[in-house]
């Protein structure tokens, strides 16, 4: 399940709040033989967090499915999303080295199955109390029973001085409903609002991108549209993204050779077009003109763990 950007925080007594941890979702299946981690965009984490892998398979039994979020802490006890990004960058061999000078933990949240049963049908609540009686009893400290209250004065207490660790906000859950995959059910109340973009440019090369060019789909259409772009790169972001992107060759790319009129002089219209595949966390601005944003946005991150297909249509900030 996805979860969508909400204003203010939901209250009543049908909701649940958790935290909202900063790094890679993961689900992770015990299987009879081997446990598999995978993404959320449905590639394979069981190689890039060994320990994770091990650690689930060690305290679940077979036939069990969670979901849950795989987080670095720092030696100062913050979220490190950078070390978990240095994993999810890594092959198998340096992956290996990571996990014993910067290992993870798996905070699982959601049970989904038990001894082969499909728990998705039953109500939140249920699949809660099955999980905490679940890892109850496990010695494996790398998996952690994620925080969850129903009371609403714990929940603001949690937003109020959790930042301090780098939790950004609340993820806010209906005790009663079941788990539907891929569906914007969940409610995320966040300090800033940020929400996902698809890079199908840069200025510059995609070795140095001195800006990206973002796209969203049109949910009329279906395009990649052009929808705005960032403010000026720093070194360790340019460092960070260069990777991630590679130029376009051909002409297949959805979108035109040189940038739109209204985007200013000829000179900051010319881009390099790259393969719309990776995707980045923005925070725009509320203005919107012409179907884009209209100022530059701030750039947060690269979001590698997450597939460009799950990116929000239009300009909808729901990520």
């Amino acid at each position: 399940m996805l979860a969508r950007t909400v204003a203010r925080l939901p209250e009543g007594p049908r909701w649940r709040y958790e935290p909202k941890w900063d790094g890679y979702r993961a689900l992770a299946e015990r299987g009879a033989e081997r446990t598999a981690l995978t993404s959320r965009a449905g590639n394979s984490f069981t190689s890039t967090f060994p320990e994770v892998a091990a650690a689930v398979h060690a305290a679940l039994p077979p036939g069990t499915l969670v979901d849950g979020e795989i987080v670095r802490w720092s030696p100062e006890g913050r979220l490190d999303f950078d070390a978990v990004q240095r994993r999810g960058r890594s092959g198998p061999a340096a992956a290996r080295r990571l996990a014993a000078t910067e290992p993870c933990h798996y905070i699982v949240f959601d049970l989904l199955a038990e001894e082969g049963t499909d728990l998705t049908r039953r109500p939140l609540d249920e699949r809660r109390d099955r999980l905490t009686a679940l890892l109850r009893e496990t010695a494996q400290p790398v998996l952690m029973l994620g925080w969850h209250t129903a009371s609403l004065e714990v929940a603001r207490q949690w937003y109020a001085e959790m930042p301090a660790v780098g939790v950004e906000g609340l993820v806010v859950k209906d005790g009663r409903a079941p788990y539907r995959p891929g569906r914007r059910e969940w409610q995320k109340y966040k300090r800033r609002v940020t929400t996902e973009a698809v890079v199908g440019g840069v200025t510059g090369s995609p070795e140095r991108p001195g800006q990206l060019v973002l796209g969203r789909r049109d949910s009329a259409t279906g395009e990649l549209r052009i929808v705005g772009r960032t403010a000026d790169l720093g070194p360790a972001e340019r460092a960070a993204l260069s990777p991630l992107l590679r130029a376009a060759e051909g002409d297949d790319h959805p979108w035109p050779a040189v940038l739109p009129a209204s985007w200013g002089s000829d000179r900051s219209r010319e881009y390099t077009r790259v393969v719309p595949e990776a995707v980045v966390e923005v925070a725009p601005d509320t203005a919107v003109s012409g179907g884009r944003w209209r100022h530059v946005v701030r750039y947060v991150r690269a979001r590698p763990d997450v597939d460009a297909a799950d990116v929000p249509a239009d300009l909808d900030l729901e990520s």
